[in-house]
């Protein structure tokens, strides 16, 4: 089967250390090249795989910030749409606009909804729901006004993470630095357990790092590292006690939650969006409501069985399984 994989180009693909939709198009474009199909990542020039790559955005307009957004993604969608009849299936990876396409292309597209911006945006998606393939990557994050096709959860490449049976003695925070993504509760956390917090990730939100994050930043309990990729990714998420993910909106899939307990570290996190599909609560780490839930359970992290957390997220959360499970939709397309 020949399947065209379209990856967003705000980041390489995969990406060096920050851009989830890239890696998972990058996951899921060298798993079919290693189940035979022949594949072609459209991405950023500077972008790597064993398939075919296509390419006329030179870098990520994240990483050079010379580049126009909006040309670099028109430029990228359309090339790809301008080589649409060469493949059997368009898999998208890169939100609504190539959705605007379909009606003048033949080839079916798959589209991989990653997660709502905005309930804005809606309106696109329904738009096509009479010829587009929708897949959520967890149940919580539908929306009642579209055809879904099936539902994925995002898969990991197990072997890039390392399993860690004996922690530090530090919590970790792995993500982008926004209110969103709860970075200060984090923080009291950490500060109401007298424990080491490392603050991994981008800052996306200048003013909220400066007014909620950086007063706190010692060097010693606190601690921030800028985002972190590669073999570093799996020493940090890895050797931390347990990863804190107190998010204030609906997480779509939360990807350093799967792969923190893929290494082995249970996960505290409220209980918002896919929150409750991913950690299987008391098991691989716990579900919480609130701030001082949070705290109590920092103290009880040492009774989750952290060989049982890798298993899990392997069973449930590997490239392998993904990759089967989006061949099952393109059969049933084709």
């Amino acid at each position: 089967m020949k399947i065209a994989v379209l990856s967003p180009v705000a980041w390489r693909t995969p990406p060096v250390h920050y851009g989830p939709w890239e890696q998972m198009a990058s996951n899921l474009a060298e798993g079919l090249v290693a189940r035979g199909h022949e594949v072609t990542l459209f991405a950023t020039a500077d972008s790597v795989t064993s398939g075919t790559l296509a390419a006329v955005c030179p870098k990520g307009y994240e990483e050079d910030r010379e580049l126009d957004p909006k040309v670099q993604e028109c430029m990228h969608i359309s090339y790809l749409m301008e080589l649409a009849g060469e493949f059997d299936i368009i898999h998208n990876h890169f939100d609504f606009l190539p959705l605007t396409y379909s009606r003048l292309i033949k080839t079916p597209m798959v589209t991989t909804i990653h997660g709502f911006s905005s309930p804005k945006i809606i309106p696109v998606y329904a738009r096509y729901n009479d010829i587009g393939y929708y897949v959520s990557i967890s149940l919580a994050n539908r929306s009642p006004a579209l055809r879904y096709t099936a539902n994925v959860y995002n898969g990991i490449r197990t072997e890039e993470f390392t399993f860690e049976g004996q922690p530090e003695d530090y919590l970790l925070y792995f993500g982008r630095i926004h209110a969103d993504k709860g970075t200060f509760d984090a923080i009291q956390i950490a500060l109401a357990t007298g424990r080491r917090l490392i603050i991994a990730g981008i800052i996306q939100d200048e003013a909220y790092y400066r007014e909620k994050v950086k007063p706190f930043i010692d060097g010693e309990q606190i601690i921030f590292t800028g985002p972190v990729g590669g073999v570093e990714r799996s020493r940090v998420l890895g050797r931390a006690s347990a990863l804190l993910h107190p998010v204030y909106f609906e997480e779509p899939f939360g990807l350093s939650v799967a792969e923190a307990m893929l290494c082995g570290t249970p996960v505290i996190a409220y209980r918002r969006g896919s929150m409750p599909e991913v950690i299987e609560s008391g098991k691989t780490g716990y579900l919480v409501n609130n701030l001082q839930q949070a705290i109590n359970c920092v103290n009880d992290i040492s009774k989750i069985d952290r060989s049982y957390c890798a298993r899990y997220a392997k069973e449930k959360f590997s490239e392998e399984k993904m990759v089967d499970e989006y061949i099952k939709v393109y059969e049933n397309i084709a």
